[in-house]
Formats: C-alpha cells, sequence, structure tokens
C-alpha cells in the first residue's frame, strides 16, 4: 500500500532525535499538513511528546515485542489516510538488542517497512569530521537506507559549506539545520524526558522549534522523500482479525499523573477484543467505577506520588475489596506497587498502598534488569500462553516480584523469577506489548466476562 513515511535517526542518544521530530512535526502542522506520528523501541514519553505537537495518539514500533508483522501492522493501521508518517528512532541508528545487536533497532524498523530514514547529526564541536562520521554509517549496512541528514546545533554562519561539503563527499542529501536552541532543551529525569504537562512551558518550546524548522529545514523536501517512499508490504492476514468481538465488558484504566504509561495500541486491542474501558484517577477519586468486570494498573510514576496515593484511603479500600472478590486485573510496573503493601521513596519514608499483593517497593539508585526479555514457563489467567516478549525499565524493586515466569536476557545467559500470576491476577515489573502475545488481552477478557455473569447472578440471586 501506498503509505508516506520517513525515520529520524541519529548517531547515539541524545543528539536531539525528539526535539527535532517534535519540531518537524509542529513545522507540518503549521503548514497544515497531517502528519502520523510512531516511536521505535518501547518507549512511553517520547509519545506523549509526539502526542502533544499533533493533537492525536502516536504509537510504538518495536521488532522484538511486537514481531515484523505487527511492525508493519501497526505503521499501516495507523498512518493510512495521514499525509506522512513520521517515524523517530531509538539510541543510535544501529543499536540493538543487548548492546551487541541490530535486531529491534531504529535500522532495524526501517528495514521492516522499507523506510528512507534521515539521520540527526550533532554539529556541536564537528566539522570536517562530519563526513567520515556520515560514511561510516552509510557503508556499515549494504542497505543502510539512510537518505539525509539535518544538521542539529549548527551555527547558521557554518551551514552553506558544511552542506556542500556533505553533499559532494558523501553523495547523500541534507535537509537543512538547527541551531543551537538552549531554551528549548526536554528537561529529563532517570526513567526519560519529563512529561509534557510537566512543564507548563512546552507548548511555547515546540511552537517555537516549529517557527525555527520552518526557516532552516527542507520540509518540502523531506515531503517528497516520504512520498518516494516504497509501497508498504502488507500481511497477509494478521491475527488480530479473529478476535473481534461485540460483546463488551467494563474494564477500569487507572488513569492520572502516577498512571500515565500505555501503549495506545493495547488499549485500541482491547477495545477491539470488546473491552469498554472507564478511566479513573487513583489520585484524585475517591473509589472505582461501578459495574466493573476487571481492572488495568499501567506503569508510571507512583513514588513521585506516594503520599497523595497513600491518603486516597477509600480508592484503596474499594480497588482491595474488588481484587479480594475475584475482579481480575492486570497490573505492570508501576501499577504492580501501587498494588503492594508500601512504596518507600527517596528520602525513606514508608507510605502504604493497596496492600492487596505482599511486599514493599524500594529505590535502588540504579537500573534494575533493564532491557528485553522473554517470559516463559507461566500461565495467563490460569492458561497456556506461550513465550511473551517483554521488556523491564525500573529504578525501584521490590521484596517481592513474583516466580511465574522465568525471565530470560536475549543474547545472554543472565534470567531471574519475575510476576505474579493466578487465574485473576497478572502483575509484575515486565512490560507487555499486546501484539507479541494476543493471548494476554484474550485471557484476560475472558475472565473479565466470567467475572460479569458471576456478578450478575450473584445479583439476581440477592433479588429472590
Amino acid at each position: 500500500m501506498k503509505l508516506p513515511r520517513i525515520l529520524i535517526t541519529a548517531m547515539k542518544s541524545g543528539a536531539g532525535k525528539t526535539m527535532l521530530t517534535c519540531g518537524i512535526l509542529k513545522a507540518m502542522k503549521m503548514q497544515e499538513i497531517n502528519p502520523a506520528s510512531f516511536k521505535c523501541g518501547p518507549d512511553y514519553i517520547d509519545p506523549m511528546f509526539h502526542k502533544t505537537v499533533i493533537g492525536i495518539s502516536s504509537y510504538n514500533l518495536d521488532s522484538f515485542l511486537c514481531g515484523e508483522n505487527g511492525v508493519r501492522e501497526i505503521l499501516k493501521k495507523n498512518g493510512a489516510g495521514a499525509d506522512i508518517s513520521v517515524m523517530e528512532g531509538v539510541m543510535g541508528y544501529y543499536d540493538g538488542i543487548a548492546g551487541i545487536s541490530s535486531e529491534a533497532s531504529a535500522y532495524d524498523i526501517a528495514r521492516i517497512t522499507d523506510t528512507p530514514a534521515v539521520m540527526i547529526l550533532d554539529c556541536k564541536g564537528l566539522s570536517v569530521s562530519a563526513v567520515p562520521c556520515i560514511q561510516g554509517f552509510l557503508h556499515y549496512k549494504e542497505d543502510s537506507r539512510i537518505k539525509g541528514v539535518i544538521l542539529n546545533r549548527l551555527s547558521p554562519m557554518m551551514y552553506g559549506r558544511m552542506k556542500e561539503m556533505i553533499e559532494v563527499q558523501t553523495g547523500i542529501k541534507v535537509y537543512g539545520y538547527v541551531p543551537v536552541m538552549k531554551d528549548c532543551a526536554l528537561e529529563s529525569r532517570y526513567l526519560g524526558l519529563k512529561l509534557p504537562k510537566e512543564r507548563k512551558d512546552t507548548e511555547d518550546k515546540l511552537t517555537r522549534l516549529g517557527e525555527q524548522i520552518l526557516k532552516s529545514v527542507d520540509i518540502a523536501g523531506l515531503l517528497e522523500l516520504a512520498e518516494n517512499a516504497p509501497e508498504l508490504q502488507e500481511n497477509a492476514q494478521y491475527s488480530t482479525e479473529s478476535v473481534r468481538t461485540k460483546d463488551t465488558v467494563r474494564i477500569g484504566l487507572a488513569s492520572d499523573d502516577a498512571f500515565c504509561f500505555f501503549y495506545q495500541d493495547n488499549l485500541e486491542l482491547l477495545q477491539e477484543m470488546g473491552a469498554e474501558l472507564i478511566p479513573f484517577s487513583p489520585l484524585y477519586d475517591k473509589q472505582i467505577p461501578e459495574k466493573l468486570s476487571g481492572l488495568l494498573f499501567y506503569g508510571g510514576y507512583p513514588e513521585l506520588y506516594a503520599e497523595e496515593l497513600s491518603k486516597n484511603e477509600s480508592m484503596k479500600t474499594s480497588i482491595k475489596k474488588a481484587l479480594n472478590g475475584g475482579m481480575p486485573c492486570i497490573a505492570e510496573c508501576g501499577g504492580f506497587m501501587y498494588l503492594q503493601e508500601y512504596i518507600r521513596d527517596e528520602s525513606g519514608t514508608e507510605f502504604p498502598m493497596v496492600g492487596f499483593l505482599e511486599g514493599k517497593s524500594y529505590p535502588t539508585g540504579s537500573l534494575k534488569r533493564f532491557g528485553y526479555v522473554t517470559l516463559t514457563g507461566g500461565r495467563i489467567f490460569g492458561k497456556e500462553a506461550g513465550d511473551i516478549p517483554a521488556h523491564e525499565f525500573h529504578y525501584y524493586d521490590s521484596e517481592v516480584c513474583g516466580e511465574a515466569f522465568l525471565a530470560e536476557k536475549p543474547m545472554s545467559n543472565r534470567s531471574w523469577k519475575c510476576m505474579i500470576s493466578t487465574d485473576t491476577v497478572l502483575a509484575g515489573y515486565p512490560h507487555i506489548h499486546y501484539y507479541g502475545n494476543e493471548k494476554i488481552p484474550e485471557n484476560f477478557l475472558e475472565q473479565c466476562r466470567r467475572c460479569r455473569e458471576q456478578e450478575k447472578r450473584a445479583r439476581e440471586r440477592d433479588r429472590t
């Protein structure tokens, strides 16, 4: 199918991918161009910035979590109808699994989707050396798909000479430059960039970026490059088509400042499978919504809001009562921490949480069990589910992490036990994309429907 697209990449992390991707999206919106946006890899926060710019959800493309067919399906499904699909890369262009492979790298996504790549080159302290850097990336893989560069943090006075030198000596196009813009830098914390809504000046920063990029980046050239991308390979048949249903079931979705790490495709797949998602706030609401048949607690920053979460006793009580009554639940990372007994913050203060699960979460000061894993040997809501691709990314750990699955690091001998899995609960630190194993949402919703029917029978008995 025809699907105009480009991938924005860089030689390394910290070169300005997110800032310039957002700036390019903003510039396109200013010109009334309708972009769709995507993030390579498992990151939750960068897509939030994309959404802030374009006003619609951004989607993850991850070949480890979703497989090659899943990547193409997500791109096709969410890029169709847009004027251009803009993908933001991850880390350095060729950096993939275990730091020794290009599998699941931005290059891998470009290869799977046959997408032309434009490299952001950080030119701070760089001039002639830019040429061998670019040449190395062009020739490291025969099918690099790198078609151009944008020069970041470059003096306007240097641009003309740098552009000519690079184009003559490498044969690829320079699509423009961005000067040093310290006032538009995006701030970070330990899990990545600070969330867009945490800074009141985010919109102003993005507007200034967009205005600058309209002046100094060839947006028309990027559109032309995207238009000339090869037709996207169609999957013969994608398996999610077999699980659509109109038998809806109400599922509570924890969604607020403390719980904000979602894969949009997970939510949409649940809806296509029959979930009616009812958002609620563990921070601000008094209790969970009425007439629910399941609960979802994804990741976020509960440790930053531990005191507020702890003080909301009525919410904690309503959650614990529902779960003790057999309501099915999925809880990932921050959601898992919230369902345990305590969260200890950086100061050493321990705050009581829901207490449905045993254990105490605490800060470690460093990344724990970071990266991709394959979960094996466990059951999902009482049923076999096969292998599950997942990833972990957290600075907190817990006294009780569960032992239902064996987490195995790819291209490594490392493994560990993790997760709690019963007929009604799946909880632990790993994050899961449902395109990697649809048995998870399928089994979850089957249990939710069973819970709904049990509640219905109980109400009928009460009436008689």
